[in-house]
């Protein structure tokens, strides 16, 4: 199914100054900011997703759900899904019997519904969006196999707080599974993507959206001043997973994380 075409109608707020993006992960607004970025993005957010990761955002997201390992009936948790590429994946290219996508931009939400009916009716039918916040899931303890978040972890006002939240709806021995920007280590593919996300993108991004919101500033600032890769790791360690690895993709562009939750011990 296209993309729907970036909402006509008023200019949206902007959501980030030149000040606070020195480092958006500082801001005490940022929760609000970022539903607001999103809820103006939302439209026009599969295009520039796909032109901008010269169509490997998709691919990025096959190997996350083959990454997650999921077996027959087990259910999955996507949070901050988005308009809901990461959880289509799941209920297209998994034996899942459930895939629950959450994301708190109502927006975002809607566009993810849209696509759902577009889908084969047997994925479509494992599909459920709801609104809610990675800080606080709406879940009880021990509730899935599988939580996933894709280019959300570090949107999160508290990543440590988010993390514990996936531990606990997880069920002994379920998998976390993150997919995240981050700065490639081998030089000259650090060069180019530093040229690339902090000049070419945000311009033609917002060009494509129409975007007043600040958006397409924001995601290589953040993407730079958020968690190396042994820092994410270590938080979750923190919270209580382990055998934790970071895999990187495209030359270091986007790194898969995974997480086990320990099985209960034998009593």
């Amino acid at each position: 199914m296209p993309p729907s075409p970036a909402p006509s109608g008023p200019a949206s707020p902007t959501a980030w100054d030149d000040a606070e993006l020195a480092n958006p992960h500082r801001s005490s607004e940022k929760a609000g900011k970022v539903r607001s970025m999103f809820s103006a993005i939302a439209g026009s957010y599969d295009l520039n997703n796909r032109v901008h990761s010269l169509w490997q955002d998709q691919a990025w997201r096959r190997y996350a759900v083959k990454t997650a390992d999921v077996q027959p009936a087990e259910h999955v948790l996507d949070v901050a899904c988005g308009t809901g590429d990461l959880t289509q994946a799941f209920a297209l290219r998994s034996p899942a019997s459930r895939v629950v996508g959450l994301d708190f931009t109502a927006p975002m939400l809607d566009v993810a519904r849209e696509k759902q009916k577009g889908q084969p009716k047997l994925a479509a039918e494992k599909i459920s969006y709801i609104e809610g916040d990675a800080q606080k899931l709406p879940f009880a303890d021990a509730s899935f196999n599988v939580v996933s978040i894709a280019f959300g972890i570090r949107n999160v006002a508290s990543p440590a707080a988010a993390l514990a939240e996936f531990r606990r709806v997880l069920r002994p021995g379920g998998r976390l599974v993150i997919l995240e920007f981050d700065t490639p280590r081998f030089p000259p593919m650090r060069w180019f993507n530093n040229f690339y996300c902090g000049w070419i993108m945000p311009r033609t991004a917002t060009l494509i959206s129409g975007d007043r919101s600040g958006a397409y500033k924001y995601l290589p600032k953040s993407v730079g001043t958020f968690m190396s890769r042994e820092q994410l790791l270590a938080a979750m360690s923190a919270v209580g997973f382990t055998q934790t690895t970071a895999r990187p993709l495209s030359l270091g562009i986007c790194v898969c994380y995974k997480g086990i939750v320990p099985d209960a011990p034998a009593r």
